[in-house]
């Protein structure tokens, strides 16, 4: 029920559409749900479908069993108010409306046809046999019982419904499944415990056990496994030996199933003076010696005979037939064996003579020689009785260092007697076999900054051979990198494989080598094998960011003077930081640290450009401070930092609103900056045209002249590589964006190569020390040379 509706409303989850059609009109909806289905289960009845609209639209209202359902009046879903039973309540039929508010309203009926479909959630009740206590019935039934008769019958009802309540009948446990049988469907047993099974989805059981005491009566007879039997016996057995145990079986149960043995009237004194027979155990033992030349055949005849009231009896005959014995075991004698030998002796080889005889005679003395199988011999008959013991395969000590060869000797006896003889023979190693590494390509990763003597890794061989052959020293093939020899770099202990730093790397220098080691054994002669060995050196992040523009000529502050007029979005100033480590640890970001005002500007964390946010106003304070990091990638990770210290000035002065719109090819000096560059220029150039002469003549390599156009700032160089842009792209462009930013203020820009030979010391000098300036510009071009002693930025002018 719905509280505050005028209608009950049912709802009902279905897996059709309906569709309401008319007014007045009656369809049926047909819905199976199961007994399982849980209190509150949705189903769904599809929306009554009215053309028109406002008022006039649909409502949904059930006529009936508001108690089992409910209905949302505004989609039509069905839920269930209960669970269902099948037992109980198997289907429900009731009418539900659907009616508009228009005037006058129309409405629509359909009539759902509920069904409840069963589960199989009753398991089958046994009902008979009547258990008054447990699940056990006890039954007794007469031992005299026909084929086929009634033991008991069970009878189990299940109140699922007709297919989840169609029972069978199975054995659980039976003890004998050979003495009763079970009818599967009516429940006539013949078993001790049965098994009953429903069948519903999923199947369900009951068990109930019947026990059935049968009472004995003596009417089988002892019987014996067979009728006659046939023994045989060595002439030369002890006394005492058993010849042959017999075993009479009777079906009865307690005493008449007791049996006693006995000779037959009809056994011979002689037999009965020379075998006795156990008359408990029916064993038959020799009493008396054999002997195949006086007597070779005995017959008896032995009677088993039950203990019940009425005793029964069965008999069977024995023939005891007297062998003669092959008493003479075969000999055999090695004559020579040669060891130890070489494992490279060769086949066809002979190693040993051995000698075979046994005393008795026919078969008895006929005798066979032979070895293991699967050995790289073989037997070769020399004379009667004598054989020579050949090598049949190459023999390797490294597989199979020592070989046990047991002789054995037959003979053609009934049954055969045999002997041996064991013999060991030990192989000598021959140094036929190669050091070997588990691997042929060692790749050693190496931290830099190792401490000289750090253990690198363990480059161990295995050479299978014995003794000296096995004894290896492991070398370093000298191979030179750089006029340096590999020797000086690594060590390897020659015992054991080691291999050692003998000095720190430094991945900034040297990133990486490649070269072999050796492992030569001890033999003669000696036998070696190679590996390669991949150091690479890696990186650590053990060079901190240098921050290299804006320049600063004193400590780490920064002073810069910026019209007060400049616009939203000018660049301020470009951090720009250099960090010699590797690609991953080199990457930098730049944050603000500190800064006055964080709404008037703004940091590029990956180029370091500083840019207004917006256009100053009166109420900002004339000076600004920021405090920018540059951070690098590393773990840790190492940082610099730059104070700028910002001046606006009110100037007439338009500011470039933004330096990388500037193409690169010119120069950008405010007017101040010209003026002094022009003052000071005039004097300083031919000194700086001298000291630029000297330095390039005493510190580069004659080359060809490069003819470059006329330029104002240009670097000379090796590389010949001129860069377009100011983008972080490699040390270069790192280099042209120091350029860049530091002509602004008239600054010569000075690059050297460290002692090292692959690092750079940037720094920044006035312009005063002896630039010219002029007007006009040509394209600016940066040249780099890694190999020159100190390299300067030259200013060109027309």
């Amino acid at each position: 029920m719905i509280q505050g509706e005028k209608t009950d409303y049912c709802s009902i989850w279905i897996v059709f559409v309906v569709h309401f059609t008319g007014t007045g009109g009656l369809d049926a909806i047909h819905l199976d749900i199961s007994e399982a289905t849980p209190k509150g289960e949705r189903f769904s009845l599809s929306n009554a479908v009215d053309p028109d609209v406002g008022s006039n639209s649909k409502e949904i209202a059930n006529t009936s069993m508001s108690m089992l359902f409910s209905i949302n009046p505004e989609n039509g879903n069905l839920y269930a108010l209960k669970t269902f039973d099948y037992e109980i309540e198997k289907e429900f039929l009731f009418h539900i409306e659907a009616r508009d508010s228009g005037s006058p309203p129309l409405s629509s009926n359909v009539t759902v046809h509920i069904i409840i479909v069963d589960q199989n959630d009753n398991a089958p009740v046994i009902v008979s046999p009547w258990r008054a206590h447990g699940s056990v019935v006890e039954e007794k039934i007469p031992r005299s019982t026909d084929k086929g008769s009634l033991v008991a019958k069970v009878i189990a009802l299940d109140t699922d419904s007709v297919h989840n309540s169609r029972i069978t009948y199975q054995f659980l446990q039976v003890t004998d499944a050979t003495l009763f049988s079970l009818d599967q469907y009516n429940g006539e047993i013949r078993t001790m415990r049965m098994f009953t099974v429903d069948g519903g989805t999923p199947a369900r059981s009951g068990t109930a056990s019947v026990i059935v005491h049968v009472l004995d009566t003596n009417d089988n007879a002892p019987t014996f496994g067979k009728s006659v039997y046939n023994v045989q016996v060595l002439e030369n057995s002890p006394i005492g030996s058993l010849v042959i145990d017999l075993n009479a079986t009777d079906l009865d149960e307690g005493s008449n199933s007791d049996v006693t043995y006995s000779y037959s009237l009809y056994t011979s004194e002689k037999t009965q003076e020379t075998f006795n027979l156990n008359p408990s155990t029916g064993e038959i033992t020799i009493k008396d010696m054999l002997n195949y030349e006086d007597f070779r055949i005995y017959d008896m005849e032995v009677i088993a005979t039950d203990k019940g009231a009425n005793s029964l009896s069965g008999q069977c005959t024995i023939k005891i037939i007297v062998e003669d014995m092959n008493d003479n075991h075969p000999e055999i004698s090695i004559k020579s064996f040669q060891t130890p030998v070489s494992e490279s002796i060769e086949v066809d080889t002979v190693i040993s003579v051995v000698s075979v005889s046994d005393k008795d005679s026919g078969d008895n003395g006929v005798v066979d020689l032979r070895i293991p199988d699967n050995m790289p011999f073989k037997l070769r008959e020399s004379s009667d009785n004598y054989y020579e013991l050949v090598v049949s395969e190459p023999l390797d000590r490294e597989k199979v260092p020592e070989y046990v060869i047991t002789f054995t000797v037959t003979d053609r006896g009934s049954p055969p007697l045999s002997d041996n003889e064991t013999m060991t023979l030990e192989l000598l190693d021959v140094n036929d076999n190669v050091p070997q590494f588990p691997r042929s390509f060692y790749t050693i990763r190496v931290m830099e900054n190792n401490a000289p003597g750090d253990l690198l890794s363990s480059l161990t061989a295995f050479d299978p051979d014995l003794h000296e052959n096995q004894y290896l020293v492991y070398f370093i093939i000298e191979k030179e990198i750089a006029n340096t020899s590999m020797s000086m770099l690594f060590s390897i202990n020659p015992e054991n494989g080691n291999l050692y730093a003998l000095k720190t790397f430094d991945y900034e220098i040297e990133k990486e080598f490649l070269f072999h080691i050796e492992a030569r054994d001890s033999g003669s002669p000696p036998l070696s094998s190679n590996v390669t060995v991949h150091i690479i050196i890696v990186d650590q992040n053990d060079n901190a960011p240098v921050i290299v523009s804006p320049w600063r000529a004193h400590g780490s502050v920064v002073e810069e003077k910026i019209p007060r007029s400049t616009d939203k979005g000018s660049l301020v100033a470009k951090v720009i930081a250099l960090d010699t480590d590797s690609v991953h640890n080199s990457r930098i970001t730049y944050q603000f640290l500190q800064v006055t005002d964080a709404t008037l500007f703004s940091l590029d964390q990956y180029n370091g450009e500083i840019r207004t946010m917006r256009m100053f106003s009166y109420r900002d304070p004339r000076h600004q401070r920021l405090v920018v990091v540059a951070k690098d990638n590393g773990e840790p990770a190492l940082s610099a930092t730059v104070t700028i210290k910002l001046s606006t000035v009110e100037t007439a002065v338009k500011a470039n609103s933004d330096m990388s719109e500037v193409s690169l090819e010119y120069d950008i000096f405010s007017d101040l900056n010209l003026y002094l560059v022009i003052g000071l220029g005039s004097v300083s150039f031919l000194l700086l045209i001298t000291i630029l002469v000297t330095i390039v003549l005493k510190c580069q390599k004659p080359k060809a002249s490069l003819t470059a156009p006329p330029c104002r700032n240009s670097v000379i160089s090796e590389r010949n590589s001129t860069i377009a842009d100011s983008t972080l792209v490699s040390n270069d462009a790192y280099w042209y964006s120091l350029f860049l930013a530091e002509t602004r203020k008239g600054k010569l820009v000075v690059r050297q190569p460290a002692p090292k030979g692959s690092r750079y010391i940037v720094s920044s000098i006035p312009r005063g020390t002896g630039l010219t300036d002029t007007s006009g510009s040509a394209p600016s071009t940066l040249q780099v040379g890694e190999n020159m002693t100190p390299t300067f930025l030259k200013s060109c002018f027309k």
